[in-house]
């Protein structure tokens, strides 16, 4: 592992979310490694990030290279291509936490939930995946963009895991950022936040809200506060 924080192999690190997350983890100290299609497209945006509290400059790798790479896979693409980036990263993900941010949008019904027969893309993705990848899901409620402007977001990151130490590690990262995680179990339950963005999309539509988000009431001791 390496001595500052584990390196972060940000698939789709060219995209939005990708984007915002490479920005927020780097500012935090973590090694960041932008995986995308092409490698010279990663390398651009890599190059436009700051790292912070001693972190190397990111990377920019195609998605195969950056998933050798790095030590935590994050997976930020959209939900058209995710089984064949899943396929193209497998090899490398062997024996890591993939964290599995994506929703199962499917145009041009956005705003409704229209979940996979797995039950949600986080399941189907540790069924491709297999036994070898411990998959967490996490980050499906957060604006790309609040997360790219590196202010304080008032929205809680909802974190499902069959792993309850890979959950532990995500929780951690998520709290390194600014934010709360909060541990909601199995990987079964991340159908509730996949399900959530499309509710929240609708929401941000219907009264004009800049990146709606959601927040877990109530006092929660040892719940992953920042």
């Amino acid at each position: 592992m390496s001595s500052i924080r584990p390196s972060l192999a940000i698939i789709g690190g060219t995209g939005a979310l990708g984007g915002g997350l490479a920005i927020r983890c780097a500012a935090a100290g973590y090694p960041v490694i932008l995986g995308s299609r092409t490698r010279d497209k990663a390398e651009a945006a890599a190059a436009a990030i700051r790292p912070g509290h001693g972190a190397p400059a990111p990377r920019g790798l195609d998605n195969a290279a950056a998933a050798r790479e790095g030590e935590i896979v994050v997976v930020t693409v959209p939900y058209a291509s995710h089984r064949e980036i899943l396929e193209e990263i497998k090899a490398g993900a062997v024996g890591k936490i993939v964290i599995d941010t994506t929703v199962p949008l499917v145009p041009p019904k956005v705003s409704t939930v229209q979940l996979p027969p797995e039950g949600s893309a986080a399941v189907a993705a540790q069924r491709l995946l297999g036994p070898g990848v411990r998959v967490v899901s996490a980050f499906h409620n957060v604006a790309a963009h609040k997360l790219a402007k590196g202010e304080p977001i008032d929205c809680d990151v909802l974190v499902a895991g069959d792993d309850k130490p890979a959950r532990e590690t995500v929780i951690g990262l998520v709290a390194a950022i600014g934010l709360r995680g909060i541990d909601v179990g199995p990987l079964a339950n991340s159908a509730a936040a996949e399900a959530l963005t499309s509710i929240l999309i609708g929401i941000n539509r219907r009264y004009k809200v800049d990146g709606a988000g959601i927040r877990i009431t109530g006092r929660l001791d040892g719940g992953g506060q920042p």
